[in-house]
């Protein structure tokens, strides 16, 4: 769900939830039943603007295709053949496509599902149906036959935002940004286009913009559903916790639903209240139908309760997720990070491989070559050495797309990259916005620096809210260890392998030899 560890996953559509706000819900369970025990603790452009009759995304109308970028999008979508080549070939025309900083806007045919990582501001009517390639193609029909249509080219822009985070193509950002500015030029301060730019700014990881859009958007419409959800995610991001959980409470006065539930979970969460945002998700679930709905609510489940060490729970929640979507990407990834925890090391790597050849993205590329790292096989060495590669070169498409990605490149090059660029990256990031993520990047990158009386703040600042995350706490038990804080030290990495002892291949393992020289 953290936007700033994970790209944002699409929303599902207003569910059977509307109308019954998740504070009333909760009322209604506890007061039903007695305290059973809480259990396991547990988001270069096109030659110009598009006007009207041209539609971004068709050749012909002013939007030549760059053919090294096709050929990248080409190879993006050939994920298994990387695999058999060892995926050195589609590293080096990544870096060459990217450094090129030119961005394809042509008729690229889109034919993935709409799934991605963790959940975003998306129109729930770009998301009813499977093929978004599909809706893509709808939408720029519609406008070269009704070209002044803002509300259509709203909904374009938003379509273009959960392509980029569908198919790990942050390209579409600038085309997204195009189409949102024309309808806000067809139709001025139009509450759609505002909130889409909201939503555009988040995914870019711009939240201070998100926040400013998202409010414009709510004084035109205090009741876009879009527009509440992204101005939660904003203050999340922007580590104003207090201030997102009154825009939580907000929300689900104003349009209770399963895309405000599943915010209201998570910012319980970050606060350490896991009991509250497991049966926020739980009630949640209860109200889901639509395959999407169970599919996505299923999905938080399974995250949260793997983040609390309880791996056979979470299975059990992935395990539904799939029932109601078989290719949910975020669900795949979670099962297969389950399945790594449990030792099933064999099904996780296929997994794995399966969701970075759809959607090649800094997360599981990382956990990947960690697991490949964690095997031991030979050639496994070089086989992590490329899933790393390809987490720099999705690096610099994102930044040529207009996306800050300096905390995903604070998180993979302090452990598997340059320790300069980690600390150049972390202290970029914490200097934007102060969260408990952008504080353990920096402490991390600190630490893998030397620096660790200086990261000692940043761990603890860190770990400060009660946040329940395994690899923040062994992050601070092993700076502590360094700073020759041996008792809190035993302290920090006992907790994280005690809440979840799976929480990574190469961290577990390094976890446990850190404890062992406590002793």
């Amino acid at each position: 769900m953290p936007a700033g560890t994970n790209d944002s996953e699409p929303e599902p559509r207003q569910s059977d939830a509307e109308g019954t706000t998740v504070k009333r819900r909760l009322s209604l369970v506890r007061d039903a039943a007695p305290d059973a025990g809480a259990g396991p603790d547990e988001a270069p452009e096109a030659d110009s603007v598009p006007m009207a009759g041209s539609v971004p995304g068709e050749a012909g109308e002013g939007a030549p295709v760059d053919e090294r970028v096709a050929a990248l999008r080409r190879a993006a979508a050939a994920g298994r053949r990387w695999r058999a080549a060892r995926l050195t070939g589609c590293t080096a025309l990544l870096a060459i496509a990217l450094t090129a900083g030119a961005i394809a806007v042509g008729n690229v045919r889109d034919d993935t599902t709409a799934v991605a990582a963790a959940p975003g501001p998306v129109s729930p009517a770009v998301l009813a149906g499977a093929d978004l390639g599909g809706t893509v193609s709808s939408l720029q029909a519609h406008l070269r036959a009704q070209p002044r249509d803002f509300t259509a080219w709203a909904t374009l822009g938003l379509a273009y935002v959960e392509q980029a985070r569908v198919q790990g193509d942050p390209s579409r950002y600038p085309q997204a940004a195009k189409a949102l500015d024309r309808s806000l030029e067809l139709r001025r301060n139009n509450d759609q286009a505002l909130a889409g730019r909201a939503a555009l700014a988040a995914a870019r990881h711009d939240f201070s913009d998100a926040l400013t859009y998202a409010d414009r958007a709510l004084k035109q419409n205090p009741y876009s559903e879009r527009a509440l959800a992204t101005r939660v995610d904003a203050l999340v991001e922007l580590g104003r916790y207090a201030d997102a959980e009154k825009a939580a409470d907000t929300a689900d006065t104003r349009r209770p639903g399963i895309p405000v539930f599943t915010r209201y979970a998570y910012v319980h969460e970050l606060r350490g209240d896991v009991r509250t945002a497991r049966e926020v998700l739980e009630r949640a679930l209860e109200a889901a139908s639509a395959p999407g709905d169970v599919a996505y609510v299923a999905t938080e489940l399974g995250r949260l309760a793997w983040n609390q060490g309880d791996h056979k729970g979470a299975l059990t929640h992935y395990a539904r997720a799939l029932g109601a979507d078989e290719d949910y990407l975020p669900a795949l990834e979670g099962r297969a990070r389950a399945q790594a925890a449990s030792g099933d090391t064999g099904a996780a790597i296929r997994g794995l491989e399966d969701v970075v050849a759809r959607a090649p993205l800094p997360g599981p590329l990382v956990a990947l070559g960690e697991l490949y790292e964690a095997r031991g096989d030979d050639g496994d060495r070089a086989r992590a050495a490329d899933q790393y590669a390809l987490v720099d070169a999705w690096t610099a498409l994102a930044r040529a797309g207009g996306m800050n990605a300096d905390l995903d490149t604070a998180l993979a090059a302090a452990d598997h990259g340059d320790a300069g660029s980690a600390l150049r990256a972390a202290r970029a990031e914490y200097a934007r916005r102060h969260t408990v993520h952008t504080a353990d990047a920096l402490a991390w990158a600190l630490h893998v620096n030397g620096r660790d009386g200086e990261a000692l703040r940043y761990a603890r600042e860190a770990t400060a809210t009660g946040y329940h995350n395994a690899a923040f706490l062994y992050h601070r038990g092993v700076i502590e260890q360094a700073a020759g804080r041996t008792g809190d030290a035993r302290t920090s990495l006992t907790a994280a392998l005690e809440l979840n002892p799976g929480f990574s291949p190469l961290g577990a393992r390094a976890a446990r030899k850190a404890l062992e020289a406590t002793k």
